[in-house]
């Protein structure tokens, strides 16, 4: 079976709109990272071997091999994303006649409900990675394609700030307050000055456009 990663973008869209639960938010928010890993590349690729940015050459190779692993990393969350929430779906279709049976359902559903608010949480955790490599991008990068550097940015900033939204709310329906409660500090921490960084970056490209 073809992985959704290597099918054509209408395809995913079109799946993304249908009324099938999967791909959905946490994928996109996946792709949102991988895009903007992606203009980070190409803003490197654009950057290399320029006589005028010869001084940043080491800096942009070093780049370019950072922000093709968080580009790999990403693209595979599409698929790990969509796999946890057919895991979980699987989980709420367990029978509930017994309560021997609502009992393994509901212990199922809890341990499934972490890895569903793990997931989004790496996938946060690998937008902040792409977002700070905006910056090199946006300082260093090829002043004719700086405004890529830009897109990738806000690219990383909604991956970010969308697979946010998939912790809080898988992490508001687990019992384990404790595990819950320390990914929701994990996810505190990497939003921590995030809306500064973002407003510096960007007006850090707009001053080399």
């Amino acid at each position: 079976m073809c992985e959704m990663k290597d099918q054509p973008v209408q395809i995913f869209l079109d799946e993304l709109a249908s009324k099938q639960a999967t791909p959905g938010g946490g994928s996109a928010a996946a792709l949102m990272g991988a895009q903007a890993a992606a203009l980070i590349s190409m803003v490197c690729n654009l950057t290399i071997g320029k006589p005028k940015y010869a001084a940043v050459e080491a800096d942009m190779q070093a780049l370019l091999t950072s922000a093709e692993q968080l580009r790999t990393t990403l693209t595979g969350m599409i698929k790990t994303d969509i796999e946890v929430f057919d895991k979980l779906m699987s989980s709420y279709a367990l029978p509930k006649t017994t309560d021997a049976e609502k009992a393994l359902r509901s212990a199922q559903i809890q341990e499934v409900l972490k890895e569903a608010t793990q997931v989004p949480l790496d996938c946060a955790k690998a937008c902040a990675k792409t977002l700070a490599l905006s910056r090199i991008a946006a300082e260093k990068g090829n002043a004719g394609v700086i405004s890529d550097a830009g897109v990738a940015l806000m690219s990383a900033y909604s991956g970010l700030k969308s697979a946010a939204l998939n912790v809080y709310i898988n992490a508001a329906s687990l019992k384990d307050r404790e595990f819950a409660e320390a990914k929701l500090a994990e996810l505190q921490e990497l939003s921590l000055d995030v809306e500064t960084e973002v407003a510096s970056i960007y007006a850090l490209v707009k001053e080399r456009l």
